[in-house]
């Protein structure tokens, strides 16, 4: 298995921007080959002091190996996915992978 964890931060000048990245997401990154697991959400807030809540929406994708995600990240609608959805509303972005 290989995780590929992605946490946005969004424009704060674009109001409804976690919305149009997650609406993205389900558009062009849902449907590519290979995933075995997808999970894209708003961040959670938590009493707990150790969780960040300091993000707005995070990515969880799981592959059935790390040839699988090289394969993701070439994809024509991943590739779409940066240059019309994340580039548009997104200001940072941290990425966990792990195998």
């Amino acid at each position: 298995m290989f995780s590929h964890v992605v946490i946005f931060w969004t424009n704060p000048e674009i109001p409804d921007a976690a919305a149009q990245l997650l609406a993205g997401c389900e558009k062009y990154l849902r449907p590519i080959p290979g995933v075995l697991h997808y999970h894209a959400g708003r961040m959670a807030g938590s009493h707990r002091p150790v969780v960040d809540q300091s993000y707005q929406v995070a990515l969880n994708l799981v592959f059935p190996d790390r040839k699988a995600q090289d394969d993701y990240q070439v994809h024509p609608q991943h590739l779409e996915f940066v240059e019309k959805v994340f580039k548009r509303v997104c200001s940072r972005v941290v990425v966990y992978d792990f195998e």
